[in-house]
């Protein structure tokens, strides 16, 4: 697979040196000469442009890139590079950073940005889950598809605790990816049982997340509604 990067900070750097190590191809775009330093991902590819003009996004040949990554720290960049991106270059797929959380309901199809990735939600999303058992946790949104990856740890007296996946009749647009239990990932099977203390990740819409809560842990989400 073939990355474009644009910003070679700190953030673009770890993408980088993640996909490389994965075996992907990726391409560093920065217009700042400081951070445009090959020596740092010697692995990647890298070019001093500005990546939101068409002539440098031509000069790294975006058009051939299955994934444009917009990871610069200034989110009108970021909105202009995805919308170029998708409009003039017809790339796949685009992942955009959110620096500003104010600025989120912008990064969205309209703007070319098919995942948007704030880091203040992810790490919201991350103490909640470490400290929430029951509730449901939106841990990112799938801007493109109106689908979010949500988690929730099943409570003890949950009645779907000892019952197989097979068995239960989940909200229709909504999908069981995973179980954690004692920090393993497991694949799902009709077959398996859920236990009490399970993490387990859907993929489902927004439309559904209050009636999955209901359904797995009906009395937490009665406790919330109270203390509300």
């Amino acid at each position: 697979m073939r990355v474009v990067i644009a910003g070679a900070g700190s953030v673009g750097r770890s993408i980088a040196r993640e996909l490389l190590g994965n075996g992907h191809q990726v391409l560093l775009i920065d217009k700042d000469a400081d951070d445009v330093q090959a020596s740092r991902v010697p692995e990647a590819s890298w070019l001093l442009a500005d990546a939101c003009e068409l002539a440098a996004l031509e000069e790294a040949r975006l058009e051939e890139s299955d994934v444009c990554v917009a990871a610069t720290g200034d989110d009108k960049a970021n909105l202009v590079l995805s919308l170029l991106a998708k409009t003039e270059f017809g790339v796949p797929r685009t992942v955009a950073r959110v620096n500003n959380p104010k600025n989120e309901w912008m990064f969205d199809e309209s703007w070319g940005v098919d995942v948007a990735v704030s880091t203040p939600r992810l790490m919201t999303a991350l103490i909640e889950e470490a400290v929430s058992i029951g509730d449901l946790v939106r841990i990112f949104e799938f801007q493109q598809g109106r689908a979010s990856m949500v988690e929730i740890t099943l409570p003890e007296g949950s009645p779907f605790a000892g019952r197989r996946v097979g068995d239960v009749d989940w909200p229709s647009d909504t999908v069981l990816v995973a179980i954690i239990r004692e920090e393993r990932p497991l694949a799902p099977t009709p077959d398996d049982a859920i236990e009490a203390g399970d993490e387990l990740l859907f993929i489902t819409t927004s439309e559904q997340e209050s009636h999955l809560q209901d359904l797995v842990a009906p009395d937490q989400r009665h406790r919330t509604d109270e203390i509300a």
